[in-house]
């Protein structure tokens, strides 16, 4: 395609007199029809005598074409102004001026700028205006700095119909104005008369002797042959498409073809570029050569559109032809007994089940169904169901297994240290399976379930367990299944069945022998759809998961290959039949010389990384990560400490992107040669740039920064970034400052905990009150503790003699702090009458000691569960002193020795005992009563 010489923009701007707002006018003139003339107007023989000057109605990416006839709505002030002043009071038709105009952002990357001076004289009343190459016009519409750039040349146009009109309830007055294109002209001076603008122009068009010297042109009638065969051509094939066209062969007669052009691209649908290529075609060869090209594209595209659609029409009447055929030759088959069906699709299908090694039982069961299915007409209901099922068996790897290198039990450690920290029972464990597959290949795989507190590495230490083996790894989430089904899957009679989460998971890792975490198995639920709990008793049985039946596979699978590892925050939810088929290793939690060597290891590294820095950048001291870890994290596992960390590496990030940096300019970079650069830069304007090669990976871009040293967190910007310390040591020895209260030792979800309990006395009725949410249990505890202590009252020294009434006209009111947590367990017994003994003897419990233990109504102190953890909360705590049931001396042998060497652990059988450690001084029988 011929590109055609466009001329310029011309860039208008304001002076002192405000020019009339653009935006309304360009905005709201709404362009409602667009057509070509049908007939030759008289106007079209006959030459237009122009005047020197032209009021101007500016198009907005939109161009008129002389010979194009166009109806508009003016409704902007500067628009109706120019049309009652230019066209309604005149007696004649007046002529006005069609101006294109252009956005700043459509303008071309490559273009020139013309300078024209604004007339001015009295009657006009306009501003002199001079523009330059970086002159511009500033619109008073919404954005002040839209730019509107001018086009040289435009079109006359003449009023053929004028309608006015007043909106209501508005009175505000709009004009509808059908214009007729009549020829083009050059604009010389642009200036405003009012609130339109006005032009100074000169006519483009050839004078008569110039018009007659042009058609005696050999070219110009070659190429007017060209133009009116293609044209003919064009109406030939648009007259059999909708049995119109005579009228419009007229034109090919009757008009000039120099005008005939302008009427036959007016009627196509062109982008504003061509249409102002067109406008610009002042030479009669440059014309008729681009209308030519124009009409001619159009022809190509109807006859292109034609064919696509007699291609989809031949398509169809195929596909059904063929439909009907392969029919026909099913029928024949039926009557010949020849049922063998040679599609390439069941043959693929049937050799990828002989090559997925099934056995036997399972070969057989296969192979019927294939038979089946090849009787079956793709058209069937169950024909798609059997297909899937069948590409099941064929995707599952029955006898497919990772193979497993020779197994090195030193290496295998080294990895299990380098994931994670601590955590040597779990090691040790790996590693004895290890040297047992060793020994025994054919060994069954153990079923481990971890279970601790979230944060403590249960999920992450599966997959380090699947590295270590060699093996592939894939996780099934249980919390919160509720149905059956997604166990077992659901049976072939259902809509829309599906196999159960463990075949799919095989499926999907394409192995028989990965490491499969079924991850939160303390969360799945029942309900009328089946117990997925009680369908894992049939997984997790080395005995029967060697034939484990999926209901949707209905054909036995062997699972005992698979290493099956399980997570749970808790054993209490778990069905004991279910936890008598695992092993479980507890996971209770982390001390906080254990944190500390997790963040330097593994969550500062991890945390860097994700944030695009590095040790260049930030540096974290042990220092400051032992006071994130005492006064601002008390939870058992490290995730609350990572979000530290990574809050500290967001600060860091800020403070690095917001660093101002010198970007040198390219040496092989071309020099911007434009007037308006230019002119900014002389005028003062600073522009700051920096560029990034496209290339460059996020890597490489932010090894781009640098800075003078790295940022090192210290104590003053731990707490402007992560505020102020959340924890103290302080916070027990306020609590239990008062008599009436004491610490306990709780579990949890999370981990262990220190649960504080209040009680005070008031006057009332003898009555017991009990708050801070809790269950039945522990009210049961609370009862006992009370009447515990009203019967030994008197040895106690809290009465003076056995017949005095403790509640005698008064309450006891017991309270567990942090009321919007439920609380129920058996181990708080000892820590409740600790609390009431201190209430009525009015002597305050040791600050520094936490106790845990449950009592019997005689005040034998029984052992109770979830000591490690604990010991480890009070650790947290800052608690110096733990009094524990004798009987948990046992548990005490999982608690790491660095935590033992900072508590005194002291050992009771009954509650004297406890009553003699808990206060300063000894127990309160040794004082005298205040009663």
């Amino acid at each position: 395609m011929k590109r055609c010489h466009r001329s310029p923009f011309i860039v208008s701007s304001s002076s002192q007199r405000q020019p009339p707002p653009l935006s309304s006018v360009l905005w709201s003139d709404s362009v409602t029809a667009v057509q070509s003339k049908s007939r030759a107007p008289p106007s079209m023989a006959e030459s237009v005598e122009l005047p020197s000057r032209l009021a101007i109605l500016p198009f907005r990416n939109k161009v008129l074409l002389p010979g194009a006839i166009i109806r508009i709505r003016c409704t902007s002030p500067s628009s109706v102004k120019l049309v009652e002043q230019e066209l309604w009071q005149k007696e004649e038709k007046g002529l006005i001026g069609i101006l294109p105009v252009r956005d700043a952002e459509e303008t071309p990357s490559v273009s020139h700028v013309i300078s024209h001076g604004v007339a001015t004289d009295s009657i006009e009343r306009s501003s002199k205006t001079q523009v330059g190459p970086t002159d511009s016009h500033k619109l008073n519409g919404k954005n002040p700095q839209e730019v509107i750039h001018w086009h040289a040349r435009g079109v006359a146009a003449r009023a053929l119909h004028l309608s006015r009109g007043v909106e209501k309830p508005s009175g505000r007055v709009t004009y509808m104005v059908v214009l007729e294109g009549l020829c083009r002209f050059s604009v010389q001076e642009l200036g405003t008369r009012g609130t339109y603008y006005i032009a100074r122009i000169t006519p483009l068009e050839m004078t008569k002797a110039e018009m007659e010297h042009v058609e005696q042109d050999p070219d110009f009638i070659a190429l007017s042959r060209r133009f009116k065969a293609t044209a003919m051509e064009l109406i030939s094939t648009l007259e059999q498409k909708q049995k119109a066209g005579g009228r419009t062969k007229v034109l090919l007669e009757t008009v000039p073809i120099h005008k005939l052009a302008d009427i036959f691209v007016a009627s196509f649908e062109l982008s504003f570029e061509e249409q102002l290529c067109m406008l610009d075609s002042v030479d009669l060869k440059v014309r008729l050569s681009k209308a030519t090209e124009l009409v001619d594209r159009h022809l190509q595209s109807i006859r292109v559109a034609e064919k696509i659609t007699q291609k989809v029409e031949g398509q169809l009447s195929k596909s059904q032809k063929e439909f009907l055929l392969r029919q026909q030759m099913r029928a024949i088959k039926e009557e010949l007994g020849d049922n063998d069906d040679d599609e390439d699709d069941l043959a693929a299908l049937e050799s990828k089940m002989q090559s997925a090694g099934m056995p036997s039982n399972v070969w057989k069961h296969a192979q019927r169904e294939l038979r089946r299915l090849k009787k079956m007409q793709p058209q069937q209901p169950g024909y798609n169901s059997s297909r899937v099922y069948l590409e099941l068996l064929a995707d599952l790897p029955w006898q497919k297994a990772t193979e497993e290198h020779e197994f090195d039990l030193k290496a295998a450690k080294e990895r299990l240290d380098t994931d994670h920290y601590g955590l040597v029972k779990v090691k040790q464990r790996i590693i004895e399976y290890l040297a047992v597959r060793k020994l025994k290949p054919d060994a069954r795989g153990p079923i481990l379930c971890f279970v601790g507190p979230p944060g403590v590495g249960k999920t992450s230490l599966a997959s380090s367990i699947a590295a270590a083996l060699g093996r592939k790894f894939i996780r099934i989430s249980l919390g919160g299944v509720k149905d059956e089904a997604d166990i077992r899957g659901h049976r072939r009679t259902y809509i829309g069945s599906m196999p159960g989460r463990l075949i799919d998971g095989l499926k999907r890792v394409d192995v028989c022998n990965p490491v499969m975490l079924l991850d939160e198995i303390d969360k799945t639920g029942s309900d009328v759809r089946g117990d997925p709990a009680s369908a894992l008793l049939e997984v997790l049985d080395p005995e029967q998961n060697k034939a484990f039946n999926d209901h949707y596979l209905n054909v036995p699978f062997d699972l005992s290959k698979v290493m099956f590892v399980a997570t749970a925050n808790r054993l209490q939810p778990i069905p004991p039949p279910l936890l008598d088929r695992m092993e479980v290793i507890e996971l209770p939690g982390y001390t906080p010389e254990e944190k500390l060597r997790i963040a330097m290891q593994h969550l500062i590294p991890r945390v860097l990384d994700q944030h695009g820095l590095s040790s260049e950048f930030l540096q974290i001291p042990e220092a400051v990560v032992t006071l994130i870890i005492q006064r601002y994290t008390r939870e058992a596992g490290v995730r609350s400490l990572e979000r530290n960390l990574a809050a500290l590496a967001r600060a860091a990030a800020v403070k690095v992107a917001e660093q101002e940096q010198v970007v040198p300019l390219n040496q092989d970079m071309h020099r911007l040669a434009s007037p308006l650069v230019e002119n900014r830069l002389a005028g003062g304007g600073e522009v700051e740039m920096e560029v990034i090669p496209i290339g460059e990976s996020n890597h490489e871009i932010s090894s781009a920064f640098h800075i003078a040293s790295p940022l090192v967190v210290d104590e003053p910007m731990l707490e402007k970034v992560l505020g102020p310390p959340r924890f103290d040591d302080r916070e027990a020895a306020e609590r239990v400052a008062t008599p009436g209260a004491s610490v306990g030792l709780v579990w949890t979800n999370f981990g262990g905990e220190v649960q504080y309990v209040e009680a005070t006395a008031m006057v009332g009725k003898g009555e017991l009150h009990l708050t801070g949410q809790l269950g039945d249990v522990i009210k049961e505890s609370a009862q006992i503790a009370l009447t515990w202590v009203r019967a030994r009252a008197a040895d106690l020294k809290l009465a003076l003699t056995e017949e005095v009434n403790l509640l005698q006209g008064r309450d006891v009111h017991i309270h567990f702090p942090a009321g919007a947590v439920p609380k129920d367990g058996p181990s708080a017994g000892i820590t409740l009458v600790t609390a009431l003994v201190s209430l009525f003897s009015q002597k305050s419990v040791r600050a520094d000691t936490a106790m845990t233990g449950e009592m019997t109504l005689r005040g034998l102190v029984l052992p109770v569960g979830g000591i490690k953890d604990k010991i480890l909360a009070a650790h947290r705590y800052g608690i110096k002193r733990v009094i524990l049931p004798e009987r948990n001396l046992k548990d005490l042998v999982e608690v790491p020795s660095a935590v033992l060497a900072n508590l005194e652990v002291i050992l009771v059988k009954r509650m004297e005992e406890v009553l003699d450690q808990a206060f300063d001084g000894g127990c309160p029988w040794r004082q005298h009563s205040r009663l």
